[in-house]
């Protein structure tokens, strides 16, 4: 009886999340639950789906690393976006597309790339950024960069993700925008907790001064 008092509401929350009418920017949503650094990068079984990565720097060293198998000529959505927490107006994280015959360009030196990898380095929006409200878990984002991206050749991609200034906070990137159901069915608890401010961390650390490179911008 003790398992089903548990279970039960879980299953509920599951199955609501599940029968949700999905908006037009509908995704499959994942959470950081383990840091995914770059020898534990989370990985991306369909870069075209779309899916919600909702992650956190959660210090001024860390960088994410997600990863996925692309083709020759797949055109795949990257973007960002960052939760209206409170402390969050200015975070603004950079992330970078990084594979094989990918341009030339210049990374940090904390950026894990494989020997003989490109990168192309999509940079935050300048100026105020967009906001929007998402129905479906009734949360309210700040748009930062998108764009698409046709890959050169097969291969394994990886993105990375940092802050340049080194600051903390929480961020949802997106990739691919193919509209497909699934995620992850614990969404409704694990949202929740993720809505929530990053503790300030110990460490003090100068700012990295921003990667020249292929910067790529706006929507």
């Amino acid at each position: 009886m003790k398992i089903a008092r548990l279970t039960t509401p879980f299953l509920l929350a599951a199955l609501c999340f599940l029968a949700a009418p999905r908006p037009a920017e509908a995704h499959q949503p994942y959470f950081e639950d383990e840091d995914w650094s770059a020898d534990r990068a989370y990985r991306v079984q369909d870069p075209t789906v779309s899916t919600a990565l909702y992650a956190t720097l959660e210090s001024r060293t860390d960088v994410d690393y997600v990863t996925f198998t692309g083709r020759s000529g797949q055109r795949i959505l990257l973007g960002v976006t960052i939760p209206q927490i409170a402390g969050q107006e200015n975070f603004a994280p950079t992330i970078a597309l990084i594979g094989p015959e990918l341009p030339t360009a210049p990374l940090p030196k904390r950026i894990a790339a494989p020997a003989g990898s490109g990168a192309l380095v999509l940079a935050p929006d300048p100026g105020p950024a967009t906001e929007f409200f998402e129905p479906f878990s009734g949360t309210r984002y700040w748009e930062r960069q998108e764009a698409r991206v046709t890959l050169p050749v097969d291969g394994e991609y990886r993105v990375a993700v940092w802050a340049d200034d080194r600051s903390i906070g929480r961020y949802t990137l997106v990739v691919g925008d193919r509209e497909t159901p699934g995620g992850d069915i614990a969404f409704p608890f694990k949202l929740r907790a993720y809505w929530t401010p990053v503790p300030a961390p110990p460490e003090t650390i100068p700012s990295e001064p921003t990667a020249t490179a292929h910067h790529c911008g706006g929507r």
